[in-house]
């Protein structure tokens, strides 16, 4: 995760004035935008930890009972650590104190259920997040990835969050619930990830602040997301709530954090950094 992608999220987190990290006009009220920022903030942080968990699971070495994966300062234990033994369970430790990797400090847990290789149909991944938190974000909840494919050229998942939750730095609590449907359109043909490419394809989430606002955002053209790249490059995402109502556009499939937000009254806002 480059330093960027969450010195975005973070800041859109505590944004209290105008949309997500607008420098424009404001146009809606600070509710709102705090639920803009959290809808940031949950999208940031589940594929991060997404991320995680393909990494974790698809490395061979985490076979072994105690075993560090490259790219994540954890310590990483096997319940059932065989080739042939499913459910496999996970254990990636990020200390009480936390460790860091390129400016990201992460603490606690992640248990991560493997109920069979995730490439499989039907196979499920589930991470639960135990003492959990992101730059002292705390994060709560489950994340249920489930391989969906039915054409073999074509894998697609699930990705289902439960009890989502996250406390801001300003101790601001926000919870969030949803389903999306991810498919991969690059890369399935070598072994690498690098190359990976995926499109969420339909789904929505609710985001609800703890002064009882609540956001929902719907796909409306399909999100574009590079395993390479920490941002959404190309796509369209419906917004509606309170003052809120209109449509992001995440661009052109460039690798950058810009993105546009078009009110439904037809004034645009540039946004991102």
């Amino acid at each position: 995760m480059k330093k960027t992608a969450f010195l975005l999220l973070t800041i859109c987190a505590t944004a209290v004035t105008y949309v997500s990290c607008s420098k424009g006009d404001e146009i809606v009220n600070q509710t709102d935008t705090s639920a803009i920022g959290a809808s940031v903030t949950f999208d940031a942080t589940t594929e991060m930890d997404v991320k995680t968990g393909i990494l974790v699971t698809s490395n061979t070495s985490t076979l072994k009972s105690s075993e560090s994966t490259p790219g994540i300062c954890a310590t990483i234990t096997v319940e059932k650590p065989t080739a042939e033994a499913y459910p496999k369970i996970f254990t990636v430790d990020f200390g009480t104190a936390g460790c860091k990797d390129n400016d990201i400090t992460r603490k606690g847990k992640l248990k991560i259920t493997l109920t069979g290789p995730i490439t499989t149909t039907g196979s499920k991944m589930t991470i639960q997040r135990i003492d959990y938190s992101i730059n002292d974000i705390k994060l709560e909840g489950t994340i249920i990835y489930t391989n969906a494919t039915t054409e073999e050229t074509v894998p697609k998942w699930t990705r289902k969050i439960e009890n989502g939750k996250f406390t801001g730095l300003d101790g601001r609590v926000y919870t969030s619930t949803g389903s999306h449907t991810v498919k991969q359109t690059e890369g399935f043909a070598t072994l690498a990830l690098a190359d990976n490419v995926y499109e969420m394809t339909e789904g929505s989430h609710v985001v609800t602040t703890d002064r009882g606002a609540s956001l929902t955002l719907t796909v409306q053209e399909n999100l574009v997301k590079k395993y390479s790249c920490e941002f959404i490059s190309k796509g369209k995402l419906k917004i509606e709530g309170g003052a809120l109502n209109g449509v992001i556009d995440y661009g052109n499939n460039e690798c950058d954090s810009k993105y546009t937000y078009t009110h439904e009254s037809g004034a645009t806002y540039a946004l991102g950094m």
